[in-house]
């Protein structure tokens, strides 16, 4: 039995606690949490309890000391300033530069800093600022001692929803040489864009690791939908559904008259866009529902189109939808929807974290978990007096 507690983790930019279920169902305990969102610490208190510590505050001023030991971080830090539908105001900006209050700890935390770090965020964070904004975070990263990999998982692969994210794992290795052709950097995760960042970006301390092929989704938008009465409130006024449909540009209203008139019902979800010519409702017909957002001035809420045989129906998707699309359906609500939006809007897909610890995470946990027990062998079996040796395994907790 090892001496050092194998797979815990500080949960940075905790919100509701999607990144530690999916971590929870491939092992990992999660023994912190931070966040400065209030609403989303008493979501997460109604799924996880009282355990673990929550700390309650901004991470540019977290005391390091308060951060328990642990073998992973995780850092699911704001996106607003590197969204491609935002400012683009980047790392400088006033909710994505909480990454310099990261790393700030990271660093406070010196000999105790974990051995093992997995960041989350939009795609928008690779080309931010024409990608310096990922050139420097990669290079503070390495300033810490971690070599860096990356790659781009779209959560379609594994529920029904469309959601690109970029992570980077971050591991306290020696600098390992990258191919010298970018083509062989090339692959399902990791696509040109990012396969050619990597090979341009030969100062960045880079351990790339092999992975296996993505798994193919088995469930459609309509498996995750609730069967609401037709007399639910939830279900919009005959008025009020014209209105969107009248909202919608010849293209999509070609759609949606097509599905009206099918033989059966199907399902579609629609976001209101602001154009050029006004709000504009925009219909998607694929079986997968657009990536869920963070509803702000009453927009952002995602619609569900529900017709055939010659009818239509329409309402927001309820919270429980939402849960099922990032992968949570056993997630314990207790909150308003808006609130709920929020939470999940904001979240990681729980299936892709798994994924990613069970395929890339928990090998390289193993191997630190090895070391640590031939390092604790070694020193209970140096006599007292004699030099000990110096290499040193995943910190202890």
């Amino acid at each position: 039995m090892s001496e050092v507690p194998a797979l815990t983790v500080a949960e940075y930019f905790a919100g509701i606690g999607l990144m530690r279920l999916g971590l929870d169902q491939a092992g990992w305990k999660t023994v912190f949490a931070n966040d400065i969102d209030p609403k989303k610490q008493e979501m997460y208190r109604c799924h996880f309890g009282q355990s673990p510590e929550f700390i309650l505050g901004d991470v540019h001023v977290l005391d390091a000391a308060a951060v328990p030991n642990t073998v992973l971080a995780t850092a699911s830090f704001p996106c607003n300033d590197l969204s491609l539908a935002g400012a683009r105001a980047g790392l400088a900006g006033e909710q994505s530069s909480a990454f310099w209050g990261f790393i700030r700890v990271l660093e406070d935390l010196g000999p105790r800093r974990p051995p093992l770090v997995l960041l989350e965020n939009v795609i928008g964070f690779l080309t931010s600022h024409g990608g310096v904004d990922f050139h420097e975070a990669l290079l503070a990263l390495n300033r810490l001692g971690y070599a860096v990999d990356a790659f781009i998982i779209d959560a379609a692969r594994f529920v029904p929803q469309s959601r690109q994210r970029l992570f980077v794992v971050g591991q306290q290795e020696s600098r390992t040489r990258i191919a010298e052709t970018p083509g062989l950097l090339q692959s399902e995760l990791r696509p040109v864009a990012l396969a050619d960042f990597i090979f341009w970006h030969p100062d960045v301390h880079w351990k790339l690791r092999d992975l296996p092929a993505l798994p193919r989704r088995q469930t459609q938008l309509a498996d995750i939908l609730e069967d609401l009465s037709p007399n639910s409130s939830a279900w919009w006024s005959g008025e009020r559904c014209t209105y969107l449909l009248n909202q919608m540009s010849s293209k999509h209203r070609i759609q949606a008259e097509a599905m009206i008139a099918g033989p059966a019902l199907s399902y579609g979800t629609i976001f209101r866009r602001v154009r050029a010519s006004g709000s504009m409702a925009e219909l998607r017909t694929d079986g997968i529902a657009g990536c869920l957002r963070t509803p702000r001035g009453g927009s952002g809420r995602q619609i569900l189109f529900a017709a055939g045989e010659g009818r239509f129906a329409v309402r927001l998707l309820t919270a429980r939808e939402c849960a099922r699309l990032m992968g949570a359906d056993g997630f314990l609500l207790d909150a308003p929807l808006n609130q709920a939006l929020f939470g999940f809007g904001d979240a990681v897909c729980v299936p892709v974290i798994r994924w990613i610890a069970e395929h890339y995470l928990n090998p390289i946990a193993t191997v630190l978990d090895e070391q640590a027990q031939e390092t604790a062998t070694e020193r209970r079996a140096v006599p007292c007096g004699t030099a000990r040796n110096s290499r040193r395994g995943p910190i202890a907790t």
